[in-house]
C-alpha cells in the first residue's frame, strides 16, 4: 500500500513507520526531515503542513490508500487536511486522545460510545473538535475517516510519569536516586493503563487498509492496568532504590502547578481510574495481541534512560516546586499535630 504519515517521527508515529516499512509498504512522510535518517526506505515529503502552497506543490500527482495526520490538534488543522486529500486517498486516519473521553467518567469501563467531555483540558476539547469534523465530513461527502483514540503511550526514551517538569521524567528519577521524596497524585491507588509504541503501532496498522474501520472510532491500548503506586514501585526498583513518596490530592496539585498543566493532565486525565474495553480493536484486528507487558515496559525504559545521557535533561525548575509542595505539606501537617480539630 502507499501510505503517507504527515509526521511519522514522534512517539506514537516512529513505531508505526517502522511497523509500515517492515510490512514493505511504500511510505511517505511529510514533515520538514529533522529526523528521518532513522527511517531509512521512506520517501521524503520535505516541508512545513502549515505552508499549504508548498504542501499543494509537492502533493501534485500523488494518490494515498491512506493518510494519517499525526500532530493535527484541532478542526483547523483538519480543515486543511481535508482540503488536501479528500479524493486523494481511500483513508484518512486522525489521532484523537482517550483524555477525551467524559470526565470525571459515569463510568470506569471505557468503551468508544463513552461520551466525550472534557471541561479541564483544552487539548482533549480541541481533539473532540476534530473528530466532531471529520464524522460530519464522513456523514455528508463521504470523506473515508478512521479516528482511533490512543491513552498514555510510551517509548524508550520517556519514563511514563504523572506529576513531572516542562522538560520530561528524568528529574524524578533523579530525585529517587538521591532518596528525595516524589509526588503521586492521590492515594496512588488509582488504575492506569500504559502502552508501548510497538503495540500501539501493531494496532494501528492493522486498522490500515481495512475496509471495516471506515466511519468507525477505535481506541488502541493494552487492557492491562496497574496502580500509580506500583508504576513508580516499578521504576524505583528498577533504579536499585526504595520508594520514597508523598501522595499529594491531585486537585491542590492542579492549584499548586498551574506552570505544570496539572488542571490538564491530572484532572483531565490521569486521576482518574479507568479501564479500557478495547473488544471493538480486537474484532477489527482478530490478530492484535500487545507483546510488552507494562511492567517490563517501564524497566525497560528506566533502563534505556539510565544509561543514555541525552534522556538526562535536569530540571531545575520542577524540582524546587517539589520541594516547595512538599515542605508546604510537612509545615501543614507540624502544625496541626495535637490540635483539637
Amino acid at each position: 500500500m502507499r501510505v503517507l504519515l504527515i509526521g511519522g517521527t514522534g512517539t506514537i508515529s516512529l513505531a508505526v513507520s517502522r511497523c509500515l516499512l517492515e510490512q514493505g509498504n511504500e511510505l511517505y512522510l511529510l514533515n520538514r526531515g529533522n529526523r528521518n535518517s532513522d527511517l531509512p526506505g521512506i520517501r521524503e515529503i520535505a516541508c512545513d503542513i502549515h505552508e499549504e502552497a508548498s504542501v499543494t506543490a509537492k502533493l501534485k500527482g500523488l494518490d494515498f490508500d491512506a493518510v494519517a495526520d499525526f500532530i493535527a490538534f484541532g478542526p483547523e488543522d483538519l480543515e486543511r487536511d481535508f482540503r488536501f486529500f479528500a479524493g486523494r486517498t481511500k483513508q484518512f486516519i486522525f489521532i484523537s486522545s482517550a483524555s477525551a473521553y467524559q470526565k470525571p467518567p459515569s463510568d470506569y469501563i471505557i468503551t468508544e460510545s463513552t461520551p466525550l467531555v472534557n471541561p479541564f483540558w483544552e487539548y482533549s476539547r480541541k481533539k473532540i473538535a476534530g473528530e466532531d469534523f471529520l464524522m460530519e465530513k464522513y456523514r455528508t461527502e463521504g470523506f473515508p475517516v478512521t479516528i482511533v483514540r490512543p491513552s498514555h503511550t510510551y517509548n524508550e526514551k520517556k519514563v511514563p510519569l504523572a506529576v513531572h517538569g516542562k522538560k520530561g521524567s528524568w528529574q524524578v528519577l533523579q530525585r529517587m536516586l538521591e532518596g528525595k521524596p516524589v509526588i503521586i497524585h492521590g492515594d496512588g491507588s488509582s488504575l492506569w493503563t500504559l502502552t508501548h509504541n510497538s503495540d500501539f503501532a501493531a494496532g494501528f496498522t492493522g486498522l490500515i487498509g481495512n475496509p471495516r474501520a471506515l466511519g468507525q472510532t477505535v481506541q488502541i491500548m493494552t487492557d492491562e492496568s496497574l496502580t500509580w503506586d506500583q508504576i513508580y514501585e516499578i521504576i524505583a526498583g528498577t533504579l536499585g532504590v526504595k520508594l520514597n513518596c508523598v501522595h499529594i490530592s491531585s486537585d491542590f496539585l492542579a492549584t499548586a502547578g498551574r506552570q505544570f498543566d496539572f488542571e490538564g493532565e491530572l484532572l483531565g486525565d490521569k486521576s482518574r481510574t479507568v479501564l479500557f474495553d478495547i473488544s471493538k480493536l480486537r474484532r477489527l484486528v482478530p490478530d492484535f495481541k500487545p507483546e510488552i507487558t507494562m511492567a517490563n515496559g517501564i524497566r525497560n525504559t528506566v533502563r534505556y534512560v539510565s544509561t543514555h545521557r541525552e534522556c538526562q535533561i535536569p530540571d531545575q525548575e520542577f524540582d524546587t516546586w517539589c520541594d516547595a509542595v512538599i515542605a508546604a505539606r510537612q509545615e501543614a501537617l507540624k502544625q496541626l499535630d495535637g490540635k483539637d480539630l
